[in-house]
């Protein structure tokens, strides 16, 4: 298993470390909407709001059925709406930590005048990211019930040495575009082969969730998803907005090279 194949000396949050957080002051028994993006080119984390239990109520920007919870798994790409209710007075680490590792950033929510003490760099290690909150969302507008028209496989391999990654055996630009006709109901299950998590991300569309592992389910509405090693997702969109549109990894290490491929519409030349 490989987790971080590219190492860093920091991480930041909102361009800061631990070493000066961003300090924001909320009120006493307040309620914040933290909207978090992960950003990093090659970095995951888990999300982990200390003392406090947030509710994610929306996820690529798209609502979800309220999930309860005090530390979330986030890859690449992806958005969290974390709702949090404050208990009283004091301030209260929100943390980034990094996934197989120690290190961490984060910010503090502070209520006014309650003192903030400095936190380390690094912390307790991590487990890898996982679809532990994946399987666990559902969606608020999911998609009309319909068969699908298209459904397709797509496998995620490459490895390492050398450092090659590919969809569907393909290496990008080298890859046979994935066609579509407007109006089709298109479902892709995504199999990884490789021994990396890969965030997968599909430009131009929202897609619904439908399986994890071959177990069906009425996930969340997404543009980006997290596809464990020797995992399967299953994904189904409506092919409503023409043209060619990139599906690749958001590992950006690993989509530069190789693990993209064209979804395109017939009759769009572009």
């Amino acid at each position: 298993m490989d987790l971080n194949d590219i190492h860093y000396d920091a991480f930041l949050a909102n361009d800061r470390t631990l070493a000066d957080p961003e300090i924001v002051r909320v009120e006493r028994r307040g309620r914040v909407r933290l909207r978090i993006i992960n950003g990093a080119s090659a970095s995951q984390f888990w999300i982990d709001l200390g003392v406090l239990t947030g509710h994610v109520v929306a996820v690529d920007g798209h609502p979800v059925h309220p999930v309860t919870g005090q530390r979330f798994p986030m890859a690449m790409a992806q958005r969290l709406d974390i709702l949090l209710d404050l208990p009283g007075e004091g301030a209260f680490p929100i943390l980034a930590r990094l996934e197989g590792s120690s290190q961490r950033t984060g910010m503090i929510l502070a209520t006014p005048n309650a003192p903030v003490i400095r936190l380390a760099g690094q912390g307790q290690g991590t487990p890898p990211v996982d679809n532990s909150l994946e399987a666990r969302l559902t969606a608020v507008e999911p998609l009309a019930p319909r068969s699908a028209d298209l459904v397709k496989t797509v496998t995620l391999a490459g490895s390492m040495r050398p450092y090659t990654w590919s969809m569907d055996g393909d290496i990008w630009p080298h890859v046979a575009p994935l066609m579509l006709t407007k109006g089709q109901r298109v479902e892709i299950d995504l199999v990884n082969q490789s021994m990396m998590a890969h965030p997968i991300h599909l430009h131009g569309h929202v897609f619904q969730v439908i399986a994890l592992d071959g177990r069906p389910l009425q996930g969340a509405m997404r543009d980006t998803v997290l596809v464990p090693i020797n995992g399967r997702v299953r994904i189904a969109f409506d092919a409503v907005n023409p043209g060619r549109w990139a599906f690749h990894c958001h590992n950006l290490y690993h989509m530069q090279a190789g693990m993209m491929m064209e979804l395109r519409y017939r009759g769009i030349d572009i």
